[in-house]
């Protein structure tokens, strides 16, 4: 009953956002440029710092959506899987910016759609922790009026 929540369809957009990114690319190229970018194109499995993170953005939203029995701990575990999203765009983004000798910089980078899903993650998460929240205070309201 509770699984059918709106907070939960955000938390299961999150998980499915930051899931296609073992699928899809997060920025392309029309050289091959440095150790990243050797197949022209940039993904979570470039780094491995980049894979484990991946995993906790994609895991830790589905975790929250079967924390609805316990909302103090969804809040926490809602509140976490905003960071890693976040963490994963700004990995990405200095380890691109970290190349930089001549071919490299010659190469054009274009982003692609793995990006912007990281960017989703991010606004869904923070949409079902929004429900979530209002949850929480709507039982308490109800708790007052007993």
């Amino acid at each position: 009953k509770m699984i059918q929540r709106v907070k939960s369809l955000f938390y299961l957009l999150a998980t499915l956002s930051a899931g296609a990114l073992f699928c899809l690319p997060m920025v392309t190229s029309d050289k091959a440029a440095g150790l990243f970018m050797e197949d022209k194109v940039f993904n979570v499995f470039d780094h491995i710092g980049l894979t484990i993170v991946a995993v906790l953005a994609t895991l830790l939203p589905f975790v929250a959506i079967f924390l609805y029995k316990n909302r103090s701990t969804q809040i926490k575990v809602g509140a976490s899987s905003l960071v890693f999203p976040l963490l994963l765009f700004i990995a990405a983004i200095l380890i691109l910016t970290g190349m930089g000798n001549e071919a490299e910089l010659s190469a054009n980078f274009f982003p692609n759609i793995g990006i912007f899903l990281l960017v989703a993650a991010l606004i869904f998460s923070i949409l079902g922790n929004r429900f979530v929240k209002k949850d929480d205070e709507l039982v308490k309201s109800s708790d007052r009026l007993r």
